[in-house]
């Protein structure tokens, strides 16, 4: 017995995912053969429409993980919560754990967001990155923030000095 072929396009399983759910995941596999290793992570298309917030990118957690966390800042928005941007946040995550939305320079965006840039025809309407702590709370930014993990959470948002 044969199986149905259920490949579809890239671009039309993102436009189901906007359909279905108001925006879309892109998870990105890691690429250690790369110098830096480039870490995996996700992002978000169609949050600007779906929610009123900038796509969302998320490094060094699995896509499900990643999707959990897009998903909280997508129903915080249609709840009516206004996300800063740039500034440390407290109570977003889980046990108090602090956080951030680091705004992503644009020339930055064609290195990393690469299928957001074909979905929209090479305008994005903007990016941030969610920036988590280590498992001691300290963010990838500050002195102490786990060795191990550098790699994995790059920072590529822009943080305040």
């Amino acid at each position: 017995m044969e199986l149905p072929d259920f490949h579809i396009p890239h671009a039309e399983k993102i436009e189901w995912m906007i359909d279905t759910n108001g925006w879309a995941l892109e998870p990105v596999a890691a690429d250690p053969s790369t110098v830096p290793p480039t870490p995996g992570y996700a992002y978000s298309i169609g949050m600007r429409e779906a929610v009123g917030f900038p796509d969302v990118a998320v490094f060094g957690l699995t896509p499900v993980a990643a999707n959990g966390l897009v998903t909280l800042v997508a129903d915080a928005c249609r709840g009516g919560t206004e996300i800063p941007l740039g500034v440390e946040l407290v109570g977003f995550l889980d046990n108090e754990l602090r956080c951030m939305f680091a705004p992503i320079d644009a020339e930055v965006w064609p290195t990393w967001f690469a299928t957001a840039m074909s979905w929209y025809s090479g305008s994005p309407p903007g990016f941030v990155q969610l920036l988590y702590p280590d498992r001691n709370g300290v963010l990838p930014y500050e002195t102490g923030f786990e060795q191990r993990l550098v790699l994995a959470q790059p920072v590529v948002g822009s943080v305040p000095d």
